[in-house]
């Protein structure tokens, strides 16, 4: 698979405007294309589980939350 002529023409304008050659903005572009993945795979939502098998609201002296009204 090759990229779309219009594609790389977007690119060279853009590394004539910024005065740079191709590859520094070809560079750019492919390092922003793999920072993607890396950062879709961190876990959003941290996990854990109780070893004791006591809840937060368990443990705690104060309120988890307030009771519904």
């Amino acid at each position: 698979m090759s990229a779309r002529r219009s594609s790389l023409e977007t690119l060279e304008a853009e590394a004539h405007r910024r005065g740079v050659a191709l590859t520094v903005v070809l560079a750019e572009a492919v390092d922003e294309k793999a920072a993607a993945p890396r950062t879709s795979r961190r876990p959003r939502l941290g996990l854990g589980r109780s070893t004791d098998g006591l809840s937060a609201a368990e443990l705690t002296v104060e309120p988890v939350a307030e009771p519904p009204s």
